[in-house]
């Protein structure tokens, strides 16, 4: 079997082709169209009929390369960058390129592809993933437009003492849209209008954000009671699990715990065992399996004991808690496979 990794970027992908002993035999490097795709796919079929490939950024740069490879039958992994910069800084011959990286990724997956989530046709798990991201964006965008609100606040207090509304409520923001400062200084007019500005701005993304929230609270509803029903997660919850478990086809809670960076790293030494933190993995799924488990360990008695169990055995608080989202990965897994997403076909977008 040949293994063969890709380097997805904007305008350009780049592969590299390894034996199974991890020696390099050829390399591609071409754009990122269809009819590229089918370039790239018969090259590889010329080299040998049982392959399988590596794509890094198979739901960014490379979706469309990797939804062509699975459409068309062929094997296809997720890798994550981290994974490919390690292996990279482990490698002989130093530096940075694509082709180098291209190696990485197949070495990454020729090492430990059973370990890797499968890449799997696209279903409504890509529309919710969509409309997290959106969400995401709509919520940094309203914290930077909330910090530089308060900063302007601030200075406008020294001569308008009147109390200010809640930064976080669309509608409470938007009584500073018609803000007007108090006397007839020009540099505190020119502050009004910077509240008036920003608050615009602030109560769209608010609302924005509002209503993707209930978008992916409606599309998940129907499909999510599986993960619904473990404590911690709630509508939107479920349906931002869904978006970053979505497209990938995972045979054991060992390997989607890997996929979120919350299988713990052995650093044992002599008679010390011990375990690290795991800094790899899907860094979102894990922040969600973090917030389940804290929620867990202030309203699930289970996991209260669990974790005490653990420090008892001389954990301290934070392995404990470590420990807790390994467990939570494990029931998110088993709730996982049975939910039942609709293909897309059958998919009724909400309307935003």
């Amino acid at each position: 079997m040949i293994t063969i990794g890709v380097d997805a970027h904007k305008r350009v992908h780049a592969a590299v082709a390894i034996d199974g002993s991890g020696h390099e035999l050829r390399q591609w490097r071409g754009g990122t169209s269809p009819a590229d795709g089918r370039r790239l796919a018969t090259w590889a079929e010329a080299l040998d009929s049982d392959r399988r490939w590596g794509i890094e950024g198979s739901h960014q740069y490379g979706r469309g390369l990797a939804q062509q490879l699975v459409a068309a039958g062929e094997t296809v992994v997720e890798v994550n960058p981290r994974l490919t910069a390690i292996m990279r800084r482990g490698g002989r011959e130093r530096g940075k390129s694509d082709r180098l990286d291209a190696l990485a990724v197949a070495r990454v997956v020729a090492q430990d592809g059973a370990a890797l989530p499968v890449v799997t046709s696209t279903d409504a798990s890509a529309v919710l993933a969509e409309l997290a991201a959106d969400r995401a964006s709509a919520l940094a965008e309203a914290t930077r437009l909330r910090n530089q609100l308060h900063q302007v606040l601030h200075q406008l207090s020294a001569v308008d003492d009147r109390a200010w509304p809640d930064l976080t409520d669309a509608d409470t923001v938007a009584t500073l849209t018609a803000y007007q400062a108090p006397g007839s200084d020009p540099v505190l007019a020119a502050c009004a209008l910077r509240v008036r500005h920003l608050s615009t701005r602030l109560e769209l993304a608010l609302r924005q954000e509002a209503a993707t929230r209930r978008a992916i609270v409606q599309l998940g509803h129907p499909h999510l009671e599986p993960l619904r029903a473990i404590c911690g997660v709630a509508d939107l919850s479920a349906g931002l699990l869904a978006a970053e478990l979505g497209g990938h086809r995972f045979t054991t809670d060992a390997q989607l715990a890997s996929y979120a960076g919350v299988a713990p790293l052995e650093a044992s030494s002599g008679e010390h065992t011990r375990h690290r933190l795991n800094r790899t993995g899907n860094r979102q799924l894990n922040a969600l399996l973090h917030r389940i488990a804290l929620v867990q360990l202030r309203c699930d008695p289970h996991a209260k004991a669990y974790v005490a169990r653990r420090q008892r055995e001389g954990k301290t608080q934070r392995e404990a808690v470590r420990c807790l989202k390994r467990f939570v990965a494990r029931r998110v897994f088993h709730a996982w496979q049975q939910c039942t997403l609709p293909p897309l076909a059958q998919l009724e977008v909400p309307l935003i």
